[in-house]
C-alpha cells in the first residue's frame, strides 16, 4: 500500500476543481482505499483531491506586488543602464515592437485566463459547506453533505491567485490597445456568465422552496387550520352522546353563546400561567440545547418532573380544600374552546413578533409565505428574557393538562355511574397514560433532540397541537368511558397490560440508546453497536434496536396506543380514532425524517437504508 504524502492536519495547498488555482487547505484525513484526501478550505468547503492535486507550502513563493518583472535591473531604485547604443545593439527601427514580440503570449494568457473562469463559475462541483447552516436541524452539529450543492456557490467568484493570475508583460509598463479590448472582452464574458446561473438559482430556490412545503402547502396548511378546531369539536359532541354514531352525523350543534364562558377562559388562564411559575422556579439542572446556525447554544432548565410534582400536591391539596373538579367535566366544550382561543392569540403574538427577528433565527421550515409560516412557525426558538415559550409549551401545560383532565374524568365516572370504586377500564387508562407522561417528563432532556425543537418553528401549529389538541384528544379515552362503560376482565386487562409493557419496553430502550449513542458515542457499554460511518462525522446505528426498525420508538409509540383503546372494548370505533390518527401522524413524521436524513446523510443513508430496510414495522417496507 502506498505510503501517504501529507499528514492529517497538515497545512498545504490544493488545487480548485475544474481550475489550475490552488488554495490554502487543511487536510482532515487520507481514505487508504481510494487514495483520496479529504481537505477543508479556510471557506469551510470540504473536498476530495488527489495527491496531485495538492502540493507544499513550500512550493508556492509569492511575488512582489511592487513590479511586474523579475529582473534585478527593473527593480525600483536599481542603476539604470547606460542608454548608449552599443555597436551590437540592432538600430532602432529594426527592433520589433513590444505588441509583435508578446501579442501571442497575451491573447494566450488571456484565453487560458477565461477558460478558468468559465471553469470555476460553471462546473458543477461537488462541495460540502461547512459550519452552521440554515439547512441543518437548528444546527444541530452536523453539516450538509457531499451531495447537497449549496446555489450560492455555482455563482461565486475565486479570484485568480497572485501566481496563476500571473501574465509575462515584463517589458509593457501601460496596456497596450490589445490588451484593453481583452480586458472589455472578459466583462462582457463574465456578465453573461454570471447572469445566467443568477436567474438559474432564483429559480431552482423559488421551485426548491415550493416542493419542499409540507402538509399540502399553503392550501394544505388553510384548511387544517380551519378544519381542526371544528373536527375536534365535532368529536367531543359525539362522543357525549348517549348513542354515538356517524350516521347522525353531523351531532346537535349548542349555540356559540353556550360555548363560550369568561369564567373558564380565566381558569385557562390561571392554569397555563401557574405552569409558567413553575417553569421559572430555580430547581432543576441546566442544559444546552443542539448548536443554533450561528454556533450558539440556548439553555434550558429541566424542571418538568418536578412542576409535575407541584402540581400534583396541588391537585391533592383541592380535594382537601373541597374543590369541584367536576366542574371540567361538565364544562369540557367550553374548557376545549378557551384553550383554543388563547392558542390562535398566541399564534398570532409568535407570527408579529417573528416579522423582527433575524434572519439566523429563523426556522429552516419557514417559507417566506405568510399562512404557510403562520401555521409551521416562522421564528424558531422564541424567547421573553430566559423564558422559552416553544420549550415550554412542548411539555408543561398540555400533557401535564393531559394527566389532570384524565383525573377529572375517573371522577366523573364514579359520580355519574355511582361507582365507589373506578372501573377496571378506566384505572387501566388512567395508569397507562400516566406513566407514558411521567417517562416523558423524567427523560425531558430527550425533548431538546425531537424535530418539533431543532427544525420546526413555533406557529399555529405546535401551538394549537400543544395546547389544545393533546389534553383533549389524547384523554379521548378516559372521555368516552364516562359515558360509555366497558367492563373488562381480568384475562383480558392481563393482555391489555402485557401488550402495554411490552410496547413501552420497545419505546424507552429504544429511545435511551439512541440518546447514550448521541451523547457519548465511544461509551463502552455502547461498543457492540454496529454504525455506518458518515462524512458528516456521525455515525448512523444499524444494530440493536435501531437496526431492527428504522424507528422502534414509532413502532413502541403505536403499540402504546393499542393498548389505551382497547379498555374501551368494541362496541364502537371512537375510542380508536386516536390509534388512526397516531398512525398516520407517525408515518407522515417517518416520510419527513426520511427526506431529511436523505438529504443529510447522503449516501451512507442509502447504505442504511439497505441494512435496515424495515421503516416502523417489521417486515413491511
Amino acid at each position: 500500500m502506498p505510503s501517504r504524502k501529507f499528514a492529517d492536519g497538515e497545512v498545504v495547498r490544493g488545487r480548485w476543481p475544474g481550475s489550475s488555482l490552488y488554495y490554502e487547505v487543511e487536510v482532515l484525513s487520507h481514505d487508504s482505499n481510494s487514495q483520496l484526501y479529504n481537505v477543508k478550505y479556510k471557506d469551510g468547503t470540504e473536498l476530495e483531491l488527489k495527491e496531485s492535486d495538492i502540493k507544499p507550502l513550500t512550493s508556492f513563493r509569492q511575488r512582489k506586488s511592487g513590479s511586474t518583472s523579475s529582473s534585478p535591473s527593473r527593480r525600483r531604485g536599481s542603476r539604470s543602464r547606460s542608454r548608449s547604443r552599443s555597436p551590437g545593439r540592432p538600430p532602432k527601427g529594426s527592433r520589433p515592437s513590444v505588441s509583435a514580440l508578446h501579442q501571442a503570449d497575451i491573447k494566450e494568457a488571456k484565453k487560458e485566463a477565461r477558460k478558468e473562469i468559465l471553469e470555476v463559475k460553471l462546473t458543477p462541483l461537488v462541495l460540502k459547506p461547512f459550519g452552521n447552516s440554515i439547512n441543518r436541524y437548528n444546527g444541530e452539529p452536523e453539516h450538509i453533505e457531499r451531495n447537497d450543492i449549496p446555489h450560492k456557490n455555482t455563482q461565486e467568484k475565486f479570484p485568480l491567485s497572485q501566481e496563476s493570475s500571473y501574465i509575462p508583460t515584463q517589458y509593457s509598463l501601460h496596456p497596450r490597445r490589445e490588451e484593453v479590448k481583452l480586458k472589455e472582452i472578459d466583462s462582457k464574458e463574465e456578465k453573461i456568465v454570471t447572469k445566467g446561473p443568477t436567474s438559474l438559482r432564483t429559480f431552482e430556490a423559488t421551485a426548491t422552496q415550493q416542493k419542499d412545503l409540507e402538509f399540502g402547502g399553503v392550501p394544505g396548511v388553510f384548511l387544517i387550520m380551519l378544519g381542526l378546531p371544528a373536527f375536534l369539536f365535532l368529536l367531543l359532541l359525539i362522543c357525549k352522546q348517549e348513542e354515538p354514531s356517524l350516521l347522525n352525523f353531523p351531532p346537535p350543534l349548542p349555540a356559540l353563546y353556550d360555548l363560550w364562558e369568561t369564567r373558564v377562559f380565566g381558569a385557562y388562564l390561571l392554569w397555563f400561567f401557574l405552569q409558567a411559575l413553575f417553569y421559572l422556579l430555580p430547581i432543576g439542572k441546566v442544559v444546552e440545547g443542539t448548536p443554533l446556525t450561528d454556533g450558539r447554544r440556548l439553555k434550558y432548565r429541566l424542571n418538568g418532573f418536578y412542576a409535575f410534582v407541584l402540581t400534583s400536591v396541588l391537585i391533592g391539596a383541592s380535594f382537601f380544600w373541597d374543590v369541584e373538579l367536576y366542574y371540567v367535566y361538565s364544562h369540557f366544550l367550553q374548557c376545549a374552546l378557551a384553550a383554543t382561543v388563547f392558542s390562535v392569540v398566541l399564534s398570532v403574538y409568535l407570527y408579529a413578533r417573528a416579522l423582527k427577528a433575524p434572519r439566523d433565527e429563523l426556522s429552516p421550515a419557514s417559507s417566506g409565505n405568510a399562512v404557510y409560516d403562520f401555521f409551521i412557525g416562522r421564528e424558531l426558538n422564541p424567547r421573553i428574557g430566559t423564558f422559552d415559550l416553544k420549550y415550554f409549551c412542548e411539555l408543561r401545560p398540555g400533557l401535564i393538562g393531559w394527566v389532570v383532565i384524565n383525573l377529572v374524568m375517573l371522577l366523573a365516572e364514579m359520580k355519574l355511574q355511582h361507582r365507589t370504586v373506578p372501573s377496571l377500564a378506566m384505572i387501566l387508562v388512567n395508569s397507562f397514560q400516566l406513566l407514558y407522561v411521567v417517562d416523558a417528563l423524567w427523560n425531558e432532556e430527550a425533548l431538546l433532540t425531537t424535530m418539533d425543537i431543532i427544525h420546526d418553528g413555533f406557529g399555529f401549529m405546535l401551538a394549537f397541537g400543544d395546547l389544545v389538541w393533546v389534553p383533549f384528544i389524547y384523554s379521548f379515552q378516559a372521555f368516552y368511558l364516562v359515558s360509555h362503560p366497558n367492563e373488562l376482565s381480568w384475562p383480558m386487562a392481563s393482555l391489555i397490560i402485557a401488550l402495554k409493557l411490552c410496547g413501552f419496553v420497545i419505546f424507552r430502550c429504544a429511545n435511551s440508546q439512541k440518546n447514550a449513542f448521541r451523547k457519548n458515542p465511544t461509551d463502552p457499554k455502547l461498543a457492540h453497536l454496529k454504525t455506518i460511518h458518515t462524512s458528516t462525522g456521525k455515525n448512523l446505528l444499524v444494530s440493536g434496536w435501531w437496526g431492527f426498525v428504522r424507528h422502534p420508538n414509532y413502532l413502541g409509540d403505536l403499540i402504546m396506543a393499542l393498548a389505551w383503546s382497547l379498555p374501551c372494548g368494541f362496541n364502537h370505533i371512537l375510542p380508536y380514532f386516536y390509534v388512526i390518527y397516531f398512525t398516520i401522524l407517525l408515518v407522515h413524521r417517518e416520510a419527513r425524517d426520511e427526506r431529511h436524513c436523505r438529504k443529510k446523510y447522503g449516501l451512507a443513508w442509502e447504505k442504511y437504508c439497505q441494512r435496515v430496510p424495515y421503516r416502523i414495522f417489521p417486515y413491511i417496507y
